[in-house]
């Protein structure tokens, strides 16, 4: 085993994440017969089988498993290593992968670059947009903005600010319909519902004092919130949306409030989630304390 190579681990465990041969030496743009081959050697090196492989994809043994939680330290081990001198140079420095969705993304993540960018000049940043939930590991994801009001054991999480929702429309479709006065009159209405996130189809109110739910039924929907708010913009209907985006757009004259008053807005915190251990690695640290500063100078709403 002391013959082996960080490259040949880091290789094994992309094939764990994404349980394929196919899949890992797509990523790394070589032949599938390459990957194979770095397999076989490492399972000669172990004298044990790590993977079982049939028709319907891979699956770890017993040996594979705890091989895999080894090399996944020992990568740790070397980025630490990494991020240990970049440290002592004074400047974190690396690529740094981060999901979020594309709303977060455009009103919150893009306008913070030039600042992160301008602290640390020598961090890259590639961004994963998009509203579907990824995993993590499999998707080589170092950091995920995420909302949500618990979060698995597994992860950490570092809340960075809050996110609430409201209703909006166009000024042209409040000119040609007369907007609810009451929640109850949604229902005589033209609603964009999002049809990825039925939670999201479920509209928070306080009438009265008391709590009510309107379970919105949209004539028109979309599986990603920057289009659910574009079909918003173009006069589509009601919709609701994040404030962060809503309320941008309202001072910019190209939305109105809808049944304000009577709104929950149910703020939920936002979170910049790392897996394992890699909260600690300096680049990654130092996205991480600029986004908590960024978000808290009231930038999410």
């Amino acid at each position: 085993m002391r013959n082996l190579q960080l490259d040949e681990l880091a290789l094994y465990a992309r094939v764990a994440d994404l349980g394929s041969l196919s899949a890992a030496a797509r990523e790394r743009d070589v032949p599938v017969s390459q990957v194979s081959r770095t397999l076989a050697r490492l399972e000669k090196a172990c004298g044990a089988r790590l993977m079982n492989r049939s028709t319907h994809g891979l699956s770890l043994t017993d040996e594979g498993r705890t091989f895999l939680a080894y090399s996944r330290r020992a990568i740790l081990t070397l980025e630490e290593l990494e991020g240990e001198f970049a440290e002592r140079s004074g400047e974190p420095s690396g690529r740094v992968r981060v999901a979020a969705s594309t709303v977060v993304a455009q009103y919150q993540l893009v306008p913070s670059l030039p600042g992160l960018g301008a602290r640390h000049p020598r961090l890259q940043v590639d961004l994963d947009i998009g509203d579907r939930m990824l995993d993590m590991a499999r998707d080589g994801i170092d950091i995920a903005i995420r909302t949500a009001t618990s979060l698995p054991d597994t992860v950490v999480a570092r809340q960075v600010g809050t996110l609430g929702r409201a209703l909006y429309a166009a000024p042209a479709y409040a000119q040609a319909h007369a907007l609810p006065l009451q929640p109850a009159e949604l229902a005589q209405h033209a609603l964009v519902t999002n049809s990825a996130v039925p939670l999201l189809n479920e509209w928070p109110f306080r009438v009265g004092g008391e709590p009510l739910t309107f379970h919105a039924q949209g004539r028109w929907s979309a599986n990603d919130t920057n289009m659910a708010a574009t079909m918003v913009l173009q006069g589509l209907g009601i919709g609701r949306l994040a404030t962060l985006v809503g309320d941008v757009l309202v001072r910019e004259g190209r939305l109105v409030p809808v049944l304000a008053e009577f709104v929950d807005l149910r703020p939920v915190p936002v979170y910049a989630v790392t897996a394992g251990l890699r909260h600690r690695l300096p680049k990654i640290k130092a996205c991480l304390d600029y986004w908590s500063e960024w978000f808290g100078r009231g930038q999410a709403r």
